[in-house]
């Protein structure tokens, strides 16, 4: 863990479990540990990423226009497997959500990756993975991907393999535009008041 925390300190990038893949985190206001992110990925540059974040507060920091249900919401999937996209405010930076309108936020419930974004957060944390191949659930063969060039915490046991839901609320309605492991059914049964886009 020591060695973890010297590497995000310094602006290094680090394997790290949230609860349904692995992820390859950095510190999110450090340009230059992101643009490493980017190149170990192979990442394409207009693919923005997310902040992942540890608290309610976090979120309203780098948002505006939430709707009222956000705390309700937090409360009922976070930390967890839910992504949220809301707009962006002026404190996110272009090198994180490539220039877009829009930030998506993860609250990943691993205790030790929750511990460490309470202490360098926000962070990037992509899916640990070549961009193109699957998502890493295997922290062995992701080190085996990576040329053994990045440490990491491994705990396969931890994850699920299952995305998060991506919801989406930015606009005036909300949408789902990743189903994952949380269902609209779930998240109308506690937010009943959410309006939703019709769904294809």
């Amino acid at each position: 863990m020591d060695k973890i925390e010297e590497t995000l300190s310094s602006g290094g990038a680090v394997v790290l479990p949230t609860e349904t893949v692995y992820g390859l985190f950095c510190k999110a206001l450090d340009k230059q540990a992101v643009n490493h992110v980017y190149d170990l990925k192979d990442r394409p540059r207009d693919k923005a990423l997310n902040l992942n974040v540890s608290s309610l507060e976090d979120i309203y920091q780098f948002s505006k226009h939430q709707p009222q249900y956000l705390k309700k919401l937090y409360q009922a999937f976070l930390p967890g497997p839910l992504t949220i996209i809301l707009q962006a405010n002026e404190q996110v930076p272009t090198w994180v959500n490539s220039g877009m309108k829009t930030i998506g936020f993860r609250v990943p419930s691993h205790p030790k990756t929750l511990d460490l974004i309470r202490k360098f957060g926000p962070l990037i944390g992509p899916s640990a993975n070549l961009s193109g191949k699957s998502s890493g659930v295997n922290f062995q063969q992701i080190m085996t991907d990576f040329n053994h060039e990045v440490l990491g915490i491994e705990d396969d046991a931890f994850l699920t393999g299952q995305d998060s839901t991506i919801l989406d609320l930015s606009g005036e309605t909300a949408y789902i535009l990743r189903q994952g492991a949380v269902t609209r059914a779930e998240i109308l049964a506690k937010i009943p008041e959410i309006g939703f886009q019709n769904m294809n």
